[in-house]
């Protein structure tokens, strides 16, 4: 069998070519007569490896000097705890907006460690909140968004203004995906396993200002300053997924950078979004306004439909395109990976399907 276009809300497709060099270097990295899995993190050829991709991540985010990078574990969701464990003694409480499952899971689970502000609850989560629609707080010791709603298919198109309290994002499944000013966030954290590689690390991006004011009771590796301060080592870290993240890096450098990539984006999500505007056999889930550009999101006429579509969908190579079960449907998740021909065999799919149950077969 060959390979099928993954659409996979996670963990998701990654680069065929970074694929094909981590086999060639499988068994044997650069000549060291072992594979990276097998280095000690500690050792001289890890270090140039982790360095290396530190910097190739610094070049391609334009990350400021005065922010620290970690590589860390436990995915997005330890970093809901992480969070206010070392952000909301600050002042003891934080500003929260609530547009889908992954941003109301982080508020809640702040919850625990100090005064939660609900800044805004989108329900049902079709559509991203103006800024007007924002209800902040002067002595939040920072403010909460995920930017990419994975689940509903909704995109924040703006970084929130707070005045003087830091931003905290979830970038997890949009980071890389597009240009970003990071200088506008105070903590920007993303699980790997989406845009930037396997499951299993967790990239944190913190302003130095906000280090050294985690609670008394934060764990050790939980830790900011103290993870900042060792180089993300007080435990082993995941090397084979920062080594992986390395090669995603060159990936995304060689088609052009992030700018290049916004446009790759951009082109296919359109391919898709023109097929369900245009079609009216299928009724999308997120408000025009607000659409993802990596987690497509609609309806059939109904379930069985939806259920035939991902099954008919499977049989013709094009795999995991149920829709979240909180809210049904069909998912297309098109991160940076996915290949427009993937896409494209997509889109002639939903105009075969259609006119088969219904519709019309061409947009």
């Amino acid at each position: 069998m060959g390979r099928v276009f993954n659409f996979s809300a996670g963990p998701a497709v990654l680069p065929e070519p970074v694929l094909q060099k981590a086999a060639d270097e499988m068994l044997d990295f650069r000549g060291n007569g072992m594979s990276v899995m097998e280095m000690s993190h500690r050792s001289k050829m890890y270090l140039a490896i982790f360095q290396e991709v530190e910097q190739k991540l610094r070049d391609l985010m334009a990350i400021p000097q005065n922010y620290k990078v970690l590589f860390l574990q436990g995915g997005a969701t330890l970093q809901f705890a992480a969070v206010p464990m070392n952000l909301m003694s600050r002042t003891g409480s934080a500003d929260y907006a609530v547009t889908g499952m992954f941003s109301k899971k982080a508020m809640q689970e702040a919850q625990k460690y100090g005064k939660v502000n609900i800044a805004c609850d989108a329900k049902p989560y079709a559509a991203i909140p103006r800024q007007r629609d924002l209800t902040l707080s002067a002595d939040a010791a920072y403010f909460h968004y995920c930017h990419n709603n994975t689940i509903y298919g909704t995109c924040w198109d703006y970084v929130p203004e707070t005045g003087n309290v830091p931003v905290v994002c979830d970038m997890s499944s949009c980071i890389l995906s597009t240009e970003l000013d990071v200088s506008k966030y105070g903590v920007i954290y993303a699980g790997a396993q989406k845009n930037m590689g396997p499951s299993g690390l967790t990239v944190v991006i913190v302003r130095d200002d906000l280090l050294g004011t985690a609670a008394d009771y934060t764990p050790t590796v939980m830790n900011y300053a103290g993870q900042a301060e060792n180089d993300s080592m007080i435990n082993t870290p995941a090397t084979y997924g920062i080594y992986l993240l390395g090669l995603v890096l060159d990936w995304v450098r060689d088609l052009g950078g992030l700018s290049a990539m916004r446009l790759h984006n951009e082109k296919k999500a359109d391919v898709l979004y023109r097929v369900i505007d245009a079609n009216g056999f299928y009724k999308p889930v997120a408000e025009k306004a607000s659409r993802s550009l990596m987690n497509i999101t609609f309806r059939c006429p109904s379930e069985e439909l939806d259920k035939q579509f991902v099954k008919e969908a499977a049989a013709a190579g094009l795999v995991n395109l149920a829709g979240h079960r909180a809210v049904g449907g069909i998912r297309a998740s098109i991160y940076n990976a996915m290949p427009m021909a993937g896409v494209e065999a997509l889109a002639q799919f939903m105009c075969a399907f259609a006119a088969q149950n219904g519709g019309v077969a061409h947009v």
